[in-house]
C-alpha cells in the first residue's frame, strides 16, 4: 500500500513538473490539444532546411560525387560508422533512425547558436531552437526508448524481458528503473545544454557590444554539435544493448 501511495505521489510530482514553463510561449489549439506554436514553427524551419539541402545536393547524383553530394555522402558514412560501432553488424536498418536523430538535433542546435531566436519579438511568446523546449527533447528521448524496446523485442521476443532479472532477480527494480532514467537523462541533458547556451548568448548580446559574444557563439556551435553526437551515439548504444542483452 505504501509503495502504491509513493508511486501515485511520484506521478503527481511529474505531472506538476510538466506544467513548469521556461520563457514565454504562445499556444495553438489543434484537435482540442494545446501545443506550443513556436516549437512547431522552428521545427518546420529545421525540417525545411534539411529537406531542401538534401534535395539540392542529390537532385543530379554523380558517379564521382562533388560539392553538396560529396558532403552528404560524408555525413552518411559518418552516421554509418557511429551506428556500426555502437550497434554491431546488424546496424543497417537503424542508420535512418540514428541519422534522422543526429541531423534534426544538429540543425536545431545550430539554429539556436547562429540565430538567437529570443531577440525576434513576437506579439506573444518567443522563438527558440526546437531543442530549447523540454517537450521536444522528451519526445526525442521517448522515440529512442520505443526504438530500443522494439529492437530487443523484434530480435528476442518476450525473452527480451529476461534481462530484468539478470544477473539476479534481486536487481529487478534497479533494472526497471534504469529504463526509465535513460529517456530522462537524454532529454534533460540536451534541453539543459541548449537552453543554457542560448541564454548566455542573449545576455551577452544585451549587455555588451555585438563583437564580444562572437567567441561564445562559436563555442556554442561546437557544444551544439557535440550534444547532437552524444544523443545519437547513446541512442545507438541503447539499441545495440537491447539487441545484445548486455549492460
Amino acid at each position: 500500500m505504501n509503495v502504491l501511495s509513493c508511486s501515485i505521489n511520484t506521478l503527481n510530482g511529474l505531472y506538476d513538473l510538466s506544467g513548469v514553463e521556461v520563457g514565454q510561449h504562445f499556444y495553438w489549439k489543434i484537435a482540442g490539444f494545446q501545443v506550443h506554436g513556436q516549437v512547431l514553427i522552428t521545427s518546420w524551419v529545421v525540417i525545411a532546411i534539411l529537406l531542401g539541402s538534401a534535395t539540392l545536393a542529390v537532385r543530379n547524383p554523380q558517379t564521382i560525387p562533388t560539392g553538396g553530394q560529396n558532403f552528404f555522402e560524408y555525413v552518411l558514412e559518418f552516421i554509418r560508422d557511429v551506428s556500426k560501432t555502437q550497434i554491431g553488424e546488424e546496424y543497417g536498418p537503424w542508420v535512418p533512425f540514428i541519422g534522422t536523430m543526429f541531423l534534426f538535433i544538429f540543425v536545431s542546435n545550430w539554429s539556436g547558436a547562429l540565430l538567437p531566436w529570443k531577440i525576434i519579438q513576437l506579439p506573444h511568446g518567443e522563438l527558440a531552437a526546437p531543442t530549447n523546449d523540454i517537450n521536444t527533447t522528451v519526445a526525442l528521448a521517448l522515440l529512442t526508448s520505443v526504438a530500443y524496446f522494439y529492437a530487443g523485442l523484434s530480435k528476442k521476443g518476450l525473452g527480451y524481458f529476461g534481462k530484468y532479472i539478470q544477473p539476479t532477480p534481486i536487481l529487478l527494480p534497479i533494472n526497471i528503473l534504469e529504463d526509465f532514467t535513460k529517456p530522462l537523462s537524454l532529454s534533460f541533458r540536451l534541453f539543459g545544454n541548449i537552453l543554457a547556451d542560448e541564454l548566455v548568448v542573449v545576455v551577452l548580446v544585451s549587455l555588451v557590444p555585438s563583437v564580444v559574444p562572437i567567441p561564445v557563439m562559436f563555442l556554442g556551435l561546437f557544444t551544439s554539435g557535440i550534444q547532437a553526437l552524444i544523443f545519437a551515439t547513446l541512442a545507438a548504444a541503447y539499441i545495440g544493448e537491447s539487441m545484445e542483452g548486455h549492460h
